[in-house]
């Protein structure tokens, strides 16, 4: 597979620093059940990295010391580490939020029967990737019969509350399936809600799109098909400076299943950790959140797909 990062590097993407903390992302491993075209982490069945329990249990440490808003836990499919619930319930217990980045076929996993059961009483706010609300475009980019277990597994979601109890909420995820930008997120919002609700009677909180990133298995496809220049030139075309405020690298913190920290996710696959000194952190090296604030951010040209349009981020679009 062919590696975008040599051509992410050196870029003159403006300087940013970080802010105050407010969200701890937790990637619990690359395993996964799927192999998603657009994955920039290039998870799938047969990676083995996974976070151990010890390192969980330094996860638990640092949310009482650093004092996070939220705990966002992602992949890989973060439910198959086998220390997820235990994860989950710990932060519960502290009083955080927790995301749970779901690819909802998961839910169907053996072994996994309890899964949606567990996520329900333990009120984790579910974030589930469901490229379009049709069957073509989602099998494009995740394979056959994902779409309906998609659908079985947000049925399922919903008979438990989800997008209807105000405790338990369900968002969706939307990528584009090629090199373009995602379209306005509110408009396209409504587009899934009536479709969804109009098929399957499926009931959700809110769509995020998300911009595909040039990174790792993605990147791998546009260099192999000749399209990287061409979105890297889109993306570039398409910064606003008025994204700058609120990218999510200003107020989240990136932890690798080895502890390893980094400014965000992307920064994580492009193997860009916070630095001292020229050591790479630790999350244990993080000792109270007044640590980071006005800390510089690692950025390159990747970052113009957080700012390009309307923005993207973990929590969708930046601008409304």
């Amino acid at each position: 597979m062919r590696d975008t990062r040599p051509l992410l590097l050196a870029s003159d993407f403006p300087a940013l620093y970080r802010g105050r903390l407010d969200t701890l992302q937790v990637n619990l491993g690359y395993r996964c059940n799927m192999s998603c075209a657009h994955c920039h982490v290039n998870a799938g069945p047969q990676r083995s990295e996974q976070m151990d329990a010890a390192t969980v249990d330094e996860v638990l440490d640092a949310i009482a010391r650093l004092r996070p808003g939220a705990l966002d836990l992602t992949g890989g499919a973060p439910e198959l580490n086998p220390h997820f619930r235990r994860l989950v319930s710990g932060a519960r217990e502290r009083g955080l939020r927790v995301i749970d980045r779901c690819n909802l076929t998961v839910l169907l996993e053996p072994g996994q029967e309890s899964l949606a059961e567990f996520l329900a009483s333990s009120q984790v706010e579910v974030t589930a990737s469901l490229p379009c609300y049709l069957q073509d475009n989602v099998e494009q980019q995740r394979g056959r019969g994902a779409y309906g277990d998609s659908v079985r597994a947000l049925r399922r979601l919903n008979e438990l509350g989800y997008g209807a109890d105000p405790a338990l909420r369900l968002n969706l995820v939307y990528n584009p399936v090629g090199p373009v930008l995602p379209p306005p997120q509110e408009a396209l919002e409504a587009d899934y809600k009536r479709e969804l609700d109009a098929r399957f009677g499926i009931r959700f909180n809110h769509l995020y799109t998300i911009t595909n990133m040039p990174i790792s298995r993605f990147g791998a496809v546009l260099l192999a098909q000749g399209q990287y220049r061409d979105y890297m030139d889109l993306l570039r075309d398409r910064y606003s400076a008025a994204n700058l405020e609120t990218v999510m690298c200003r107020g989240l913190l990136s932890v690798d299943w080895r502890g390893h920290v980094y400014d965000c996710d992307f920064n994580q696959m492009l193997e860009l950790p916070m630095a001292a000194a020229g050591r790479p952190l630790h999350l244990r090296d993080i000792r109270a959140p007044e640590q980071l604030p006005g800390r510089a951010i690692a950025t390159g040209e990747h970052c113009y797909g957080c700012t390009a349009g309307q923005g993207s981020s973990c929590g969708g679009a930046l601008e409304g």
